[in-house]
């Protein structure tokens, strides 16, 4: 079978286009007319041999086919730049310090490091697993250059994503408890002070659901440990859950229902070095990658206007 290579300007058209939130956005950043954006989407979509694109209500919105290809448009391009960066520039030099939430400890990190690392071998990177207050802290006090943290409302960082939260338990069905049981909800969370334990302390009891606690941990694993074994319920995101847990449904067990959280990446005040922003690309570019579409803010969504399409 002879393979096809798919084209990269219309991969890039495709991507600016959905980042955009318009294909009429794209045509503008990238210097085009539309009816050339739209030609190059037209060619995409004969080069896969499916439509990419569909109606959503007033909007456009991705196929399966356009899901499937969009991370792979995103590596695709992040590879080709990497490789025109190292080849038509200096090769980056410094250090920059990097903090990021134990959530993305496995899922993100390795990756980002991995790929920055390669792209520019003479920056040397700091990096730090730490828990929001103690990241928010050290950003703000120039400590960090950057950190990857769950947004507290801060409206001078940069937020990626709004990410669900979800009430979770044993995977294997655990543990045994209902509100109707007269019993006190057995709560898993981390010590104080920790954001998600504040908001799950304040769902109970804004719904008045008696509570205990039944296990403390100082770090995210000995929380799965002790969801998994069945001691409790714990509050968290869907991101970076291991096989022995499971998100429960909404309602489940007369749990109450839980908001979304913001997702952010602040930078340190007066922080405009070139390897900071290379790598706060990076990683903006992974959690892209890594997140579903419906999770990422207004501009990054996989649905754009139909007028401007």
């Amino acid at each position: 079978m002879r393979l096809t290579n798919l084209d990269l300007d219309a991969l890039r058209s495709f991507v600016t286009g959905l980042d955009a939130g318009s294909y009429a956005r794209a045509a503008d950043r990238l210097g085009r007319s539309t009816s050339a954006v739209s030609a190059q989407l037209k060619k995409l979509e004969e080069q896969v041999g499916a439509p990419l694109l569909q109606r959503a209500g007033r909007g456009l919105g991705l196929t399966g086919a356009g899901e499937a290809l969009l991370p792979y448009a995103r590596r695709l391009l992040g590879l080709n730049d990497e490789a025109i960066a190292a080849l038509r520039r200096e090769p980056l030099q410094g250090w920059v310090r990097l903090g990021i939430q134990e959530d993305f400890g496995q899922s993100v990190l390795p990756q980002v490091l991995g790929q920055f690392a390669q792209a520019h071998p003479q920056v040397r990177i700091e990096g730090r697993i730490a828990r929001n207050a103690e990241l928010l802290d050290k950003v703000a006090g120039g400590q960090l250059d950057l950190a990857l943290t769950w947004d507290e409302g801060n409206a001078a960082a940069a937020r990626i994503a709004v990410v669900p939260l979800c009430w979770l338990g044993a995977a294997d069905g655990g543990p045994q408890w209902h509100r109707n049981s007269g019993e006190p909800l057995p709560l898993i969370a981390l010590e104080a002070p920790c954001l998600m334990r504040t908001l799950a302390c304040e769902a109970l009891d804004r719904h008045g659901i008696p509570w205990r606690l039944a296990f403390v941990s100082p770090s995210l694993g000995g929380l799965w440990a002790a969801t998994a074994a069945g001691l409790g319920f714990a509050l968290r995101t869907p991101i970076g859950l291991p096989a022995t847990l499971r998100a429960l449904s909404p309602g489940a067990h007369g749990l109450p229902p839980l908001p979304s959280l913001g997702l952010a990446l602040h930078r340190a005040p007066q922080q405009n070095s070139a390897p900071a922003a290379h790598l706060a690309g990076i990683i903006e570019q992974a959690l892209q990658t890594a997140l579903p579409g419906g999770w990422l803010v207004p501009g990054r969504a996989h649905t754009m206007d139909f007028a401007g399409a």
